[in-house]
């Protein structure tokens, strides 16, 4: 079986910390805001990103990547550390 390296790609993403949903107004240039909100998902409270995958759930310390495609998605802190490095 072949064996396959990730791409190196840089990303934007900034921290939710649970009340800081005017930092998404800055990340995302207003184009996705209204679509971002803080609710709640199955239980799990935070702020609401609609993704290719559907509704996600950032909760308080997960960090919002913006991918290749212009797309959100939330990430926890400790995948985010074991795969970005600041540059």
């Amino acid at each position: 079986m072949a064996k396959y390296r990730k791409k190196p790609v840089v990303i934007e993403a900034w921290q939710w910390l649970g009340k800081n949903v005017m930092d998404a107004k800055l990340f995302c240039s207003q184009r996705c805001l209204p679509q971002f909100h803080v609710g709640a998902r199955n239980g799990i409270a935070g702020l609401i990103i609609p993704t290719l995958e559907g509704d996600m759930v950032a909760q308080c310390e997960d960090w919002v990547i913006k991918g290749i495609k212009g797309e959100y998605y939330p990430c926890k802190p400790d995948i985010f550390e074991a795969t970005y490095e600041k540059v």
